[in-house]
């Protein structure tokens, strides 16, 4: 009898991490990492430069910062389910209005917009991932993989909606391509509704003897996040765009596109077991020395070979490195201070994703190209390893405290 009410419980908390998984799908697959595949089209219709394409998505890790830095005031108001809903609708329609729109202005505002909206899925979820987690101790690793690795569902869903529409061969297909997503992030929203219902609850108070996040134990972690933050987000814009400056044909780009989204799905289980032993920045440090490894290899050679390793890599590595911060902040944290510890995390990493596609932007429309400015992002992923493997497990040294280990 115990071993069948064990297996319902653990179907019952996977089915509600795969709801859950929804949200990070709306806010990163459909919201922000599509763009890599609109990018080239918009360029050529709207006439923009490198730079001009980098800064959209700059404008939206903008959005993402504001989100992120209001989150603790709406998480301390309001349960993290009804933000996590209120999300998914706002990036519905937000989405759904770039596809009215041509001038530059209201698609930054757009672009920005939608930055918030993404932002309030990805810290809510993550609260409400983390209380998961909590509920079923022995398989939260696996909980938060799940939960992350959903923006792989938005990347597939992306791969296969986009390229049609954008071959239909109408004026500003663009536009059509980008109602669709928010089509599809409404149905994401309304699928995640029921399922997360038993995570409902209303918000927890702050201890004021425990005080609040401290950020300076966490500094670097802190910094090593950042780095991630300016690396990743170069290769999730450009890398789409170099590959066709490569050669790369239609079929294969939509299938890179697609291998990387299956790889996020899957890190899930890949890195569970990481997550659910690393109390340090082990495996953050490990995580984004492998995601060096794999923005440098399309640098070095435009071979298929190297392509596709290179998107089967980074698609199984980036959001178990996201996941890898909030398990951070669980292991070493109070549950009343989980939501000001992932907020801190996502702040530092919405400034790194502020400053990454500026930079690849500008150096790309120098000499070197996209090679050039990929070599960039993949350097900021090192450092950020350096930086990661810094970072040492918490203790309470008292009621409220932290102080480090010692390694």
């Amino acid at each position: 009898m115990s071993g069948s009410r064990d297996s319902h419980d653990a179907a019952h908390a996977l089915r509600v991490a795969f709801a859950l998984a929804l949200g990070s799908a709306i806010a990163l697959g459909l919201g922000r990492f599509s763009y890599a595949l609109l990018l080239q089209p918009m360029r050529d219709d709207l006439g923009w430069s490198y730079l001009t394409a980098g800064a959209m998505n700059t404008v939206n890790a903008a959005g993402y910062l504001v989100g992120a830095l209001l989150a603790p005031r709406w998480l301390a108001r309001y349960d993290a389910r009804s933000i996590l809903l209120a999300g998914g609708v706002a990036a519905s329609l937000l989405l759904v209005a770039h596809g009215v729109v041509l001038a530059d202005a209201p698609l930054y505002a757009l672009r920005l917009l939608t930055g918030v909206a993404s932002a309030a899925l990805f810290v809510s979820g993550g609260v409400l991932a983390a209380r998961l987690g909590a509920a079923h101790a022995s398989r939260a690793g696996l909980l938060l993989g799940i939960f992350y690795g959903g923006t792989g569902l938005g990347i597939v869903a992306s791969a296969l909606l986009v390229p049609p529409l954008l071959a239909l061969g109408v004026v500003h297909a663009w536009q059509w391509a980008w109602v669709a997503l928010g089509v599809a992030a409404a149905l994401s929203t309304f699928a995640m509704s029921a399922p997360t219902r038993p995570l409902a609850a209303k918000p927890v108070p702050r201890d004021p003897a425990q005080g609040g996040f401290e950020w300076r134990p966490f500094s670097f972690g802190l910094a090593g996040y950042f780095m991630f933050g300016i690396g990743y987000i170069g290769y999730m814009t450009f890398v789409i765009a170099l590959l066709r400056e490569q050669g790369l044909g239609h079929g294969q780009t939509i299938a890179f596109f697609v291998l990387l989204g299956v790889g996020v799905v899957a890190s899930s289980w890949l890195w569970a077991g990481l997550l659910q032993r690393a109390r340090g920045g082990e495996a953050l440090g490990l995580l984004n020395a492998l995601l060096a490894v794999a923005t440098v290899l399309p640098v070095f050679s435009a071979h298929p070979v190297a392509v596709f390793a290179s998107g089967a890599l980074f698609g199984s590595v980036f959001l178990s490195l996201v996941a890898s911060t909030t398990a951070l902040v669980r292991h070493n944290l109070p549950a009343s201070l989980w939501a000001g510890g992932i907020a801190a995390f996502t702040i530092v990493f919405a400034f790194g994703q502020i400053v990454g596609p500026s930079v690849v932007g500008w150096i790309a429309d120098a000499a070197g190209g996209l090679q050039r400015g990929l070599g960039f992002s993949a350097l900021a992923l090192a450092l950020g390893a350096v930086l990661a493997f810094r970072q040492r497990p918490l203790q309470r040294a008292g009621e409220g405290t932290l102080s480090s280990r010692s390694p």
